[in-house]
């Protein structure tokens, strides 16, 4: 009695052999249908690496910076005018326990700073005139492009530090003895000018006054309008809730208190929410992709029936044939996934080279890229594969 035969089994390596055999022959159509599919990826790669490259320096800025500096601020009085703080206000808040540092600034609203004596007055550029404290810079981590900043000796002269937008507006790139500004009716002297800076924004388009100076010579109230502390990092909610009524005990709901960080967490959260839409567009772009390999796998499985009649003839299973087409759609969209990422990362480094960003790329990002990928072309190919398994020999033969 005859032993039935049993169809070979496809090893791994076979199917891979059978499933690459159709891309080899059609380069030309493969690398159009691979590329599809690398548009996709290389977008979503690309998108998430500038956005998590940004928000990675973000966050080293913010951990340099420190996220426990509170801004205190005049609100508005119960008549909707505007409110002042006290001038005790800054010796009030440094008696808080867990506060560390604090600084204040006070706009000189009266006074105006020009290039030199002849520009006319109407002219001012819009830059603000602020006294500042000596403790200014190391609570709002300001740091000096040139020059330096005030001493106990130079804050009661007529010098000037010059935020780096003022200092740009006046066209001024070097501090010195030599070099002046028209502030208030008088010549003040530029000592330094101003790094950027991210936690406190309003002093990069300001000119700065010593705040002895600022009474002596341009007629400073003393009233701050700007407090800045920093505290410890586990008080800085307890030391926001009683920041108000220590500034202006007779009128704490005239005060306002912000904590700069938060708006650059609401920018890094725009930016998450424009990553989303970009997202979107690069999955969009993927799945165009996908239906391109659909595409071409249907057109393979048409121009190939021949060779699916012959394997069929020679003792193929429908099982092997679904598998063939089926690995023959995977090995395509891999390699355009793989293309995909490897474009993705390269356009992330350069983007964070050209911005001086160490470049990130999350790994789930493109193991979630090739992954993606890989799901397509199992759906893209899966139609094709199950046609072709279903083809009789004879039919397949006669058609092809």
């Amino acid at each position: 009695m005859s032993t039935p035969l049993s169809p070979a089994r496809l090893r791994l390596r076979d199917v891979l052999r059978v499933g690459s055999a159709g891309l080899r022959t059609r380069p030309l159509r493969v690398f159009m249908s691979a590329l599809g599919i690398a548009i996709g990826i290389s977008a979503m790669i690309a998108v998430v690496g500038v956005s998590s490259s940004s928000r990675a320096d973000l966050d080293r800025q913010l951990a340099a910076l420190g996220t426990n500096m509170l801004t205190v601020a005049p609100g508005n009085t119960m008549t909707g005018g505007d409110a002042k703080l006290p001038a005790e206000s800054v010796a009030m808040i440094s008696r808080i326990g867990p506060v560390e540092r604090v600084a204040a600034t006070g706009k000189v609203s009266s006074a105006k700073v020009y290039r030199n004596d002849r520009i006319p007055s109407a002219k001012s550029g819009g830059i603000a005139v602020l006294a500042a404290g000596l403790e200014l810079p190391g609570t709002v981590g300001a740091t000096t492009a040139h020059g330096t900043w005030f001493n106990e000796a130079t804050e009661k002269y007529p010098g000037v530090v010059l935020g780096s937008s003022a200092a740009k507006g006046l066209g001024i790139a070097a501090a010195g003895t030599d070099v002046q500004v028209y502030l208030g009716g008088k010549w003040f002297t530029v000592i330094g000018i101003l790094d950027p800076v991210p936690l406190a924004p309003e002093l990069d388009g300001s000119v700065l006054v010593g705040w002895s100076a600022a009474r002596t010579y341009l007629g400073f109230d003393a009233h701050p309008t700007t407090v800045y502390t920093r505290t410890k990092d586990s008080s800085v909610e307890a030391v926001r809730s009683v920041l108000a009524g220590t500034a202006n005990p007779q009128a704490p709901s005239e005060v306002k208190v912000s904590r700069p960080s938060d708006a650059l967490a609401a920018r890094e959260a725009t930016d998450q929410a424009l990553t989303g839409l970009l997202l979107g567009l690069g999955g969009v772009a993927l799945l165009v992709g996908g239906v391109g390999v659909a595409n071409t796998m249907v057109i393979t499985v048409l121009e190939r029936r021949a060779e699916i009649g012959l394997r069929r003839s020679l003792g193929a299973t429908r099982g092997q044939i679904r598998l063939q087409f089926l690995a023959e759609s995977l090995l395509l969209s891999a390699l355009g996934g793989i293309g995909g990422v490897v474009v993705g990362i390269g356009i992330t480094t350069a983007y964070a080279a050209a911005q001086d960003y160490a470049a990130v790329v999350p790994p789930w990002a493109s193991a979630g890229g090739v992954g993606s990928t890989l799901l397509i072309g199992a759906m893209a190919g899966l139609y094709p594969a199950v046609h072709a398994s279903r083809l009789s020999p004879t039919e397949a033969l006669s058609t092809g």
